[in-house]
């Protein structure tokens, strides 16, 4: 039995981390853990230009520790008023590297966004050209679609259509939830990949109903039937190049998500790797992690692997009930749980 491993330093290739004080009290997380992270745009006001995400990406910076050597790496808001020349300024700003496209209305913070993806093809066009990756939350969001059937009627309605359109275009197609999403993506080209988060691999549906409503397990997509985990968990661990690390933890202080209508996001970054790594050790596959959550993304986005590393130790401890988050509280997955993995500081 492995008690300790070390990996060339892991990225997450989704993120959000919010904004103002609620940032602060959550990025040190990630930075204890991952070199790199995409940052997600979904702020309020979303982050739709290129300076606009620029002077996040130094709010991200100024809330940490000058030596945590932590990157940002920034992504831009696809509406469908997005113009080409924002592509061209977000390449030559050498810090924005890819387009998050939600459909409108799909998650949190997704009101802005794309209404028909036919309004954004001179901007996919653009991207592709360029070699600027979009990154989808892949559900649609037609109520006569059943939610837990969103993410396989988005592959259908809008992603295969995409793909045969836009060959060129980078696709990561993120938080994939069942099993279509993972034939999808390995019957696809090599342009196109996906990320797996942690809660996706560890629970299935049950556990938003285990002993009682749990809105800390309320995700969006949500979780699936036991047979998608099934499947999530054995593309992460197969050691296909076309799937990484993407937690997409997302904070939401307490009463957001305890309130009668409830926000949709789990926040992992806490003990992220540490979660992955407990995820490879029971499936037997501790070999994998490193190509998952180190090697994987970069190569995809066509960035150097990290030279650093980070060391994991099998140890037992206790996530705490709740982190600081601003003016309120955030409950992290595995609340007052124990978790079997530790990083090594």
């Amino acid at each position: 039995m492995t008690d300790s491993m070390t990996i060339t330093r892991p990225d997450d290739w989704h993120l959000h981390l919010r904004d103002g004080a609620a940032m602060a009290s959550v990025a040190r997380h990630t930075a204890e853990r991952f070199a790199r992270a995409i940052i997600m745009p979904n702020l309020k006001p979303p982050v739709t230009t290129t300076a606009q995400a620029l002077a996040y990406r130094q709010r991200i910076l100024d809330a940490l520790p000058d030596d945590t050597g932590f990157e940002p790496l920034m992504t831009l808001y696809l509406t469908d008023n997005t113009e080409p020349a924002e592509i061209a300024r977000a390449c030559e700003s050498g810090k924005v590297m890819a387009v998050k496209y939600y459909p409108a209305g799909a998650t949190t913070n997704s009101d802005a966004g794309v209404s028909r993806i036919e309004n954004t093809y001179a901007t996919l066009d653009a991207m592709a050209e360029a070699g600027v990756p979009l990154l989808v939350h892949g559900e649609v969001v037609d109520g006569d679609v059943d939610v837990f059937d969103r993410e396989a009627a988005f592959i259908d309605h809008v992603l295969l259509p995409l793909t045969r359109r836009f060959e060129r275009l980078k696709i990561v197609f993120e938080h994939i939830t069942t099993s279509q999403a993972v034939d999808f993506v390995l019957d696809a080209s090599e342009r196109v990949a996906a990320t797996i988060t942690p809660q996706h691999l560890l629970l299935n549906r049950n556990a938003l109903f285990s002993g009682g409503l749990r809105p800390h397990h309320y995700c969006l997509p949500v979780l699936k039937r036991e047979r998608h985990r099934q499947a999530l968990l054995d593309v992460a661990i197969s050691g296909s190049p076309k799937f990484f690390l993407g937690t997409d933890s997302a904070p939401h202080a307490r009463a957001a998500k305890q309130s009668a209508c409830g926000c949709a996001g789990i926040y992992s970054a806490h003990a992220a790797i540490e979660l992955y790594a407990e995820i490879f050790d029971q499936a037997g596959a501790l070999d994998q992690l490193e190509g998952f959550a180190s090697h994987h993304g970069p190569d995809f986005y066509g960035l150097p692997r990290n030279s650093g590393t980070l060391t994991l130790r099998r140890e037992e401890w206790q996530a705490p009930a709740s982190y600081d988050f601003g003016d309120d509280t955030v409950v992290p997955l595995r609340a007052g749980q124990s978790l079997h993995w530790r990083i090594q500081a």
